[in-house]
């Protein structure tokens, strides 16, 4: 007996000292409670704002603020400092409850203004018209060309949208906008109309969006918020001297019982604290986050010598920070980016969450650039030898590290602002980007801008749909253009043949790309561009672009399958210390000014003998071999190979096609998957048969009737005999062309054209014979919807 009391009296006093000390408590928030109330489950406050008042007044030392049902309107970002107590905000259990940066508009009084469209005063002061929410549904800003859903870029774009012709029938332009893609599609830029001259010419300012500044594009560019172009269902304008909102309504909307909704915050929730006073702990968790204000014209940031400039905003963002987290959360409609993580953060992690419609990037880390030694900010910058910091690594810690992004379904974003990412990673060190499904998106689903520090994992991501709107890039991109980095390629060799460790001066760590699935159909699956160094990459599944690496040193790339494509190696240095081993390859390889083929080129799998003869060729693959890598079930996406595959030959291993992407059940029921290409056999296209290919019936030009009646110099070339609809080449290519070139290749047989459409990009020019006229088309195939 005295042994059980001796046990059991102390485990009843901890027990209630526990209990007595506890500091924990919850506070409710609900849109039908009360400012005044105690913020108990029975009597909720009203707002997330007077919920952070109460916890702070409390000083206790942990607090979770639940929300109930509903929308909470938020009149300013909710601000955690280091001096809060650590906060957990989410739903009540079984309920959804969204925050909003928007305001609701009540009161209006609609009257006729024109034909269908309608007016209304907007009695409140101080309201902002970025964008316009009518029953949950954006409706789009009265622009020209009209938003049209089916267009490849920017949902509408035309030539001449800012004609002078155009231009002299706006009457009123000042606080319009115009988006255009980079002159060479390398993002985009945006500029804020501030009125017109007489000749027609638009008055702008703005343009900096993007750090290669080399002009608009001259096709792919849009007008918004132009009250002259109101003229489609949908379309709004707010003329802010006025304050008149015009809205042409939908057939479907009664504007008497319309909810009517437009944002006015650029941030919800901020996390705001420093290396030396971070916010710890803060847990945003199972709510609906939505309706913030777009952010392009505040994106001025550059990134060292990316194609980048940055907006440090996001609908969250978290600014010194460690062992926080973003889980499984909602985050829709928002003008800019998702989730920001801004200079010093350590083991923060997004799980679980659905991005989606978000204006900008969906997550972002970047670093200051003050941690970076010796830095440069535009691609024509070099900071010269002699003034150059030779020391290895960052300077202080005012960066991300040991981050994990993980679990997160991202899609169609990316919606105005077209240099973003899924994840986009810069002057960083070790972040993981694991298990996410990455899709439909301007440019690359995941970027890492630059090569400080290094040492991030990409594991078991599924990527696909990527670089819609803009080329040159790919679904993962990087570039590499560190402190070693010159534009100059004679300069940059005499810099590295120098000082041979100052490639991974920056990128100290090494980066690691593996288990994922790619695909690109407007530039490479996997893109390491410009000076990219210092990465591993295996066991990835590229189902469309290949792989290219371009400059960059000490990068390793084994056990990759590559469907429909080849390895991409560009431009590299002597003794780049590259490897290409044990690799699946469906073509040729692709070499631009490759003289050094690296430390080893060797022991991969061609699909013919042709193939690897040509690798024999540039001195490389003594060991590899040719063959069918006879994969499990292709059409499902399913690319082991078979037991009496040659791939055992030459050292490939198998690998689990199972593992890409989110694996919530949650997420994975409504995530979309890429679609598997049927496999291009490069084996036949040089004999007389008919083969379908791009969408067309095909075949050799064989006979001299043939060359006869088509009125060719050469028995050779590709004979079209049936464009099938909805092929990509449909309203390009006709019945009874002939195929002599494709891009910058002459094309013999279709064995030729297979080759070259594997090496082509978003856009090419075809040269074909037609009516026996010799002529040129250049061709932008037709976008998948």
């Amino acid at each position: 007996m005295t042994n059980i009391r001796h046990t059991v009296i102390p485990i009843i006093i901890a027990a209630i000292l526990s209990g007595s000390c506890s500091t924990e408590y919850r506070i409710y928030v609900s849109s039908e409670g009360n400012d005044r109330h105690p913020g108990t489950k029975a009597q909720p406050v009203a707002s997330v704002g007077k919920a952070i008042q109460t916890v702070r007044s409390a000083k206790r030392g942990k607090a979770t603020i639940v929300l109930r049902q509903g929308v909470h309107y938020l009149e300013e970002p909710v601000t955690i400092l280091p001096s809060d107590p650590e906060i957990r905000f989410t739903a009540m259990r079984g309920e959804k409850a969204t925050v909003s940066g928007a305001r609701l508009l009540t009161d209006l009084q609609w009257k006729p203004c024109k034909g269908r469209i309608m007016q209304t005063k907007i009695e409140q002061d101080g309201i902002l018209f970025d964008r316009l929410y009518v029953n949950g549904r954006q409706q789009p800003s009265a622009r020209y060309p009209d938003f049209d859903v089916t267009a490849s870029h920017y949902n509408g774009a035309a030539p001449d949208a800012i004609a002078p012709p155009r231009v002299q029938s706006w009457k009123k332009p000042a606080g319009g906008y115009l988006h255009a893609l980079h002159r060479h599609e390398w993002g985009g830029y945006h500029w804020r109309i501030t009125g017109k001259e007489e000749n027609g010419e638009l008055q702008l300012e703005g343009g900096y969006q993007n750090n290669r500044l080399m002009g608009m594009h001259d096709r792919y560019r849009f007008v918004e918020n132009i009250f002259e172009e109101l003229d489609a269902s949908g379309e709004w304008y707010f003329d802010a001297t006025e304050k008149i909102l015009y809205f042409l309504p939908p057939d479907s909307v009664e504007l008497s019982a319309a909810r009517i909704e437009t944002p006015q915050l650029e941030e919800l929730f901020v996390l705001q604290g420093s290396e030396e006073n971070p916010v710890k702990r803060a847990v945003i968790e199972n709510l609906t986050l939505t309706h913030t204000l777009r952010t392009f014209m505040n994106t001025k940031e550059p990134l060292l010598r990316s194609d980048w400039t940055i907006c440090r905003r996001g609908a969250i963002r978290i600014d010194g920070a460690e062992h926080c987290s973003v889980r499984n959360c909602h985050i829709v409609q928002t003008g800019g980016n998702a989730v920001f993580f801004s200079n010093y953060n350590h083991d923060n992690t997004v799980s679980g969450c659905h991005i989606e419609h978000a204006g900008a990037s969906g997550i972002c880390f970047v670093g200051d650039p003050a941690a970076v030694r010796s830095p440069a900010f535009e691609y024509h910058e070099f900071v010269n030898i002699k003034d150059m910091d030779m020391t290895q690594g960052p300077v202080g810690n005012n960066f991300p590290t040991h981050c994990t992004v993980s679990d997160n379904l991202i899609h169609d974003i990316g919606e105005v602002e077209k240099q973003t990412a899924g994840v986009h990673i810069s002057m960083s060190q070790n972040i993981i980007v694991s298990h996410n499904t990455i899709y439909r998106l301007p440019r690359a689903g995941i970027n890492i801008g630059d090569g400080t520090w290094g040492g991030h994992l990409i594991e078991h991501n599924d990527v696909f749909d990527t670089v819609l709107e803009t080329g040159d890039h790919g679904a993962f991109n990087s570039w590499g253009r560190d402190r070693f980095w010159h534009p100059d390629r004679k300069v940059m060799d005499s810099i590295v043949k120098r000082y041979p460790l100052l490639p991974v001066a920056d990128a100290m760590h090494t980066t690691s790309i593996t288990n994922n699935r790619f695909r690109c159909d407007h530039g490479w699956d996997i893109d390491l561009d410009d000076g990219s160094s210092n990465y591993f990459i295996s066991n990835n599944v590229c189902l469309n672009g290949g792989i290219k690496l371009r400059e960059g040193f000490r990068r390793t790339v084994e056990n990759n399958i590559i469907i429909n494509n080849s390895f991409h190696p560009h431009v590299w240095f002597a003794g780049n210390g590259d490897v290409f081993r044990r690799n699946i390859v469906a073509a040729p390889y692709f070499p631009v000014r490759i003289n050094d083929w690296g430390t080893e080129t060797d022991c991969n799998l061609f699909p013919d003998e042709a193939s690897l003869n040509k690798a024999r060729a540039n001195g490389t693959d003594t060991h590899s071999a040719a063959g069918d890598p006879m994969f499990a079930d292709p059409a499902a996406g399913d690319y082991r190979t078979g037991k009496n595959s040659k791939a055992a030959t030459v050292g490939f291993i198998n690998f689990d096609m199972k593992r890409f992407g989110v694996t919530s059940p949650r997420l994975k029921t409504v995530a979309c998957q890429p679609s598997f290409p049927q496999l291009i056999n490069l084996s036949t296209g040089t004999d007389e048969s008919e083969t379908v290919f791009m969408g067309v019936q095909m075949k050799n030009v064989t006979t001299s009737g043939e060359r006869s009646a088509a009125g060719l110099a050469q028995t050779t070339g590709v004979w079209v005999l049936e464009v099938f609809p909805e092929s990509e080449m449909e309203g390009a290519l006709q019945k009874n062309d002939v195929i002599l070139s494709f891009g910058n290749r002459k094309i013999n047989n279709i064995r030729d054209l297979k080759e070259a459409r594997m090496a082509t990009g978003k856009r090419f020019k075809i040269g074909i014979v037609r009516h026996q006229k010799e002529q040129t088309l250049t061709v932008s195939p037709k976008e998948k919807q």
